[in-house]
C-alpha cells in the first residue's frame, strides 16, 4: 500500500514538475508595459488589448504587454519620465506634448489643420515627419506608432456653447499641453489644465464648467451626468502616437524592437476601422442621457483660432505641412 500511494506521489510530483517546467518555457522573454489614462471598456482600451493579443501572436509568446489603464502607472507626466528614465513602458500622447521638446511638430496637433485623417497619414508618411521622428529621439523618446486615431476632439460643457462668445468666461478642461491650452483661448474659454482622472470631480464641485475629448472619452469619464450641452466643434483631429523610451528600444535585440511596433501598427488598423461606429455609438447615449447636441457655428471657430498658426509656428511653416499633407 505504501509502495502504491509513493508512486502515485512521485507520479504527481512528475506531472507538477512538467506542467511547471512548460510554464517556465511558455513565459515571455520580454514584457512591456502600456499605460494611458483612458478607462475599460473605452476604445483606446480595447485597441490596446488587441495590440497586446497580436504582440504575443506574432513574437511566438517572446513579449508580453501588461496594460495599465486608468492613469494606474501615475499621470501622463509621470509616465513620460519613467519613460525618459528609460524605462520599459509605453504610453500614449500627441504631438501637443512633444511640442516641448520639438517645437514644430505640434503643429500636427493645431486646430482645423485638415478635414481628413487621410491628408493627416499621409503627412505622417513624408520626409517632413521623419525629420520631426529623428528630432524626437534625440529628446529621449521612441515613436512606436503615429497613426492611431483617438477621435474628434469636442466640447462638452454646463451649459450651451454654439460660438466662440458662448465660452466667454468658461473654465474648460483640457490636457497639460499648450498648444489646447492655447485652442481653447483662441475658442473663446478659460483652458484649465488637469489630469483626465481628476475632471469629473472638478465638474462636479464647480471648479470648471467643461471638458473637451472625443466623444467616447467624455461618453466613458461619466462627465455627462455633470454636464449636458456637447458640441460637435471636431477643433483638432487627434491623432495619437505611441511613445516609449529611445533608450529602451535601443537596448532591444531588433527582431523584438520591431516585434512591438509591427503590433502596434496592427493594432491601429483595427481602431480606425472602429473610431466611426464608436463615435454613433457615444452619441447615442448621449442622447438617451438627456444630453442637447448643440449645433456650432463653425466658420466662426475656424477664424477664431486660426491666428493661432502664425502665433506659434508662423506662416512658413504652415504652408510646408499643408504641402505634405497633399503629396
Amino acid at each position: 500500500m505504501f509502495g502504491k500511494m509513493t508512486r502515485i506521489a512521485l507520479c504527481f510530483a512528475l506531472v507538477f514538475s512538467l506542467f511547471a517546467g512548460a510554464q517556465q518555457v511558455a513565459a515571455a522573454e520580454y514584457e512591456v508595459k502600456i499605460a494611458y489614462e483612458n478607462n475599460p471598456g473605452e476604445p483606446t482600451d480595447v485597441g490596446v488589448q488587441e495590440w497586446a493579443r497580436i504582440l504575443k501572436e506574432i513574437s511566438g509568446g517572446k513579449v508580453e504587454a501588461v496594460l495599465y489603464p486608468s492613469s494606474q502607472l501615475g499621470a501622463k507626466k509621470d509616465v513620460l519620465e519613467m519613460i525618459l528614465m528609460g524605462s520599459n513602458v509605453i504610453t500614449i500622447a500627441d504631438a501637443g506634448f512633444l511640442m516641448d521638446y520639438v517645437p514644430d511638430i505640434g503643429i500636427m496637433y493645431a486646430p482645423y489643420l485638415t478635414d481628413t485623417y487621410d491628408e493627416y497619414f499621409t503627412l505622417v508618411d513624408s520626409p517632413w515627419f521623419k525629420k520631426q521622428m529623428d528630432a524626437v529621439a534625440g529628446h529621449g523618446f521612441e515613436i512606436v506608432t503615429a497613426k492611431w486615431i483617438y477621435g474628434d476632439r469636442h466640447l462638452l460643457a454646463n451649459k450651451a456653447v454654439k460660438t466662440p462668445k458662448d465660452l466667454a468666461g468658461l473654465k474648460i478642461r483640457t490636457p497639460n499641453m499648450k498648444i489646447l491650452s492655447k485652442t481653447i483661448e483662441y475658442m473663446g474659454g478659460i483652458p484649465t489644465p488637469m489630469p483626465l482622472g481628476e475632471v469629473y470631480p472638478a465638474i462636479a464641485q464647480g471648479v470648471i464648467d467643461g471638458a473637451e475629448n472625443p466623444y467616447p472619452v467624455l461618453w466613458g469619464a461619466k462627465l455627462y451626468e455633470k454636464a449636458k450641452f456637447l458640441t460637435p466643434t471636431g477643433h483638432v483631429k487627434n491623432v495619437s502616437m505611441w511613445l516609449g523610451s529611445h533608450k529602451y528600444f535601443a537596448s532591444l535585440p531588433p527582431e523584438i524592437a520591431g516585434f512591438i511596433k509591427d503590433a502596434a501598427e496592427k493594432a491601429c488598423l483595427f481602431v480606425n476601422e472602429n473610431v466611426k461606429k464608436d463615435d454613433v455609438k457615444a452619441i447615442e447615449n448621449f442622447r438617451n442621457a438627456g444630453v442637447e447636441i448643440v449645433e456650432p457655428d463653425m466658420e466662426a471657430f475656424r477664424k477664431a483660432v486660426f491666428p493661432i498658426y502664425e502665433e506659434l509656428w508662423g506662416k512658413e511653416l504652415y504652408e510646408e505641412v499643408k504641402k505634405n499633407m497633399t503629396k
